[in-house]
């Protein structure tokens, strides 16, 4: 045992929690939950970290580390309209189910995997782009907030790429005290966490508009590039067991407004390398440390929450739009990789980023249908010149 595996799952944990809590934040109040709505929520992302974290890192023995689906956030703060969170848990719930079945039935994992990645990478750009771009219309209306956290933002990625945030989150809530732009705290800030079960709701429009473009933007940025970071690590995890593990997470914490649970990827890069142990087989128990810590999130959460609740919602909007600069950039660079695809994926984004919903279906949707139906007609019309 060295100091360093305790430690790197400490930062692991941290940087995926702090870094973009405010997007949880953000999503949960686009479907409309109310405060203890949103305690419950994080609470049950954090407990579904812990469990599987540990889990699957001691069975497995592997440094398998979990986290919240930060795209499929983005794609819930990004609804047109509150969806309502009986509504929202009806979608949590069937991207789970969707997951399992990834997990059970091999021909629905290949043709999720047959999608090409510059169509669902562009559908994914196309939900950040949004936010992204309300960092900066936040900068014209709030200067004084904005302006300062973007600066910090722009040295601190030099210094640390993966722990920047932290130090804009921190710096943010100090500027929104001096600012006196904070609301009034509640009475004891620091509160064991509670749940809050919800009744999901099945509703059509919400699980075509939602749930669909939740469930892949999830393998397709999740879970797929997190499988990637550990076979670069010369690991070789069993695909199906591990999303039978997080997709069974993901449906027993839905009913607390948790949504999905998933690989790490961006985290995950922390806990799998040399730094964290020199020799690869003695890494897993970094899985461990880093479940102990989300347990700690998971009963103290609602204090950080009901601490962000009190923040201005520019300070909300800033931080998660900065946080999901690095995501942007990946999603742009994935989407435009590849010139037969590239037009495709151009369609897919702009549709996406309009924001447009038709049929009580939301943007993401259509967007991915749009380019996979213009990838389909050039590929007919190819056929074509060639019969």
């Amino acid at each position: 045992m060295r100091l360093s595996i305790p430690s790197s799952a400490v930062v692991a944990a941290l940087v995926g929690f702090g870094g973009t809590l405010a997007l949880i934040v953000a999503a949960a109040r686009a479907a409309g939950a109310d405060p203890a709505q949103v305690a419950s929520w994080v609470t049950g992302l954090c407990l579904a970290m812990a469990f599987t974290s540990a889990w699957l890192s001691w069975r497995l023995r592997m440094p398998i580390v979990t986290a919240w689906s930060t795209p499929g956030a983005a794609l819930i703060a990004a609804s047109a309209a509150p969806v309502g969170m009986e509504a929202a848990t009806g979608a949590f719930i069937l991207v789970a189910v969707l997951i399992l079945l990834t997990a059970a039935v091999r021909p629905l994992g290949d043709a999720v995997a047959r999608i090409p990645a510059g169509v669902a990478a562009a559908m994914l750009a196309g939900v950040l782009l949004r936010f992204v771009l309300a960092v900066f219309e936040t900068a014209q209306t709030s200067p004084m907030l904005a302006l300062p956290l973007v600066a910090l933002f722009l040295v601190a990625r030099l210094v640390s790429p993966a722990g920047g945030m932290l130090f804009v989150v921190a710096a943010g809530i100090a500027l929104a005290f001096g600012l006196g732009l904070v609301g009034p705290l509640p009475d004891g800030m620091l509160r064991l966490s509670t749940v809050t079960l919800t009744t999901p709701r099945f509703e059509p429009a919400v699980l075509v508009g939602l749930g669909l473009p939740l469930y892949l933007v999830t393998m397709a940025s999740q879970n797929l590039p997190g499988f990637a970071v550990l076979r670069a690590c010369g690991y070789q995890p069993p695909v199906r067991p591990i999303l039978a593990v997080t997709g069974l997470a993901s449906l027993l914490t839905a009913p607390l407004g948790a949504h999905t649970s998933n690989l790490a990827a961006i985290t995950a890069a922390i806990c799998t390398g040399p730094d964290t142990h020199p020799d690869p087989a003695k890494r897993w128990p970094v899985g461990l440390f880093y479940g102990f810590v989300y347990l700690v999130f998971a009963a103290f959460g609602a204090s950080l929450v009901a601490l962000f609740a009190a923040m201005p919602g520019d300070l909300v909007r800033v931080v998660a739009g900065l946080a999901l600069l690095g995501p942007l950039m990946g999603a742009l660079g994935a989407a435009m990789a590849q010139e037969k695809t590239r037009f495709a994926a151009v369609l897919t984004l702009v549709v996406t980023a309009s924001g447009v919903t038709a049929f009580g279906v939301g943007s993401a949707f259509w967007g991915l249908a749009a380019g996979l139906a213009a990838l389909g007609l050039e590929r007919a019309a190819t056929l074509l010149r060639r019969g």
